[in-house]
């Protein structure tokens, strides 16, 4: 279910909610890589991606504030294309 809510944030643009297994809290995050094995992923602090092995994310879920009714952001995602 992890690898679903990080390939949703990849598709999607949107953050996601992921607890880190290291510090035991969670962290809002988007996705910008994922592999088998790794997920890279941008911090609201940070502006250079962060790599770590999938197996470092013990859950994940919808940031704050998102439903996942990826309708409703469709044409949005459309502009964006565009442009």
């Amino acid at each position: 279910m992890v690898r679903r809510f990080l390939a949703y944030s990849l598709a999607h643009g949107r953050p996601v909610k992921a607890l880190f297994a290291e510090s035991m809290k969670y962290q809002n995050i988007r996705v910008v890589a994922l592999d088998e094995t790794t997920v890279s992923y941008l911090t609201a602090g940070r502006k250079n991606p962060v790599t770590v092995p999938l197996d470092a994310i013990l859950s994940a879920s919808y940031a704050r504030g998102d439903d996942g009714d990826t309708l409703k952001y469709a044409s949005w995602e459309q502009e964006e294309k565009k442009i």
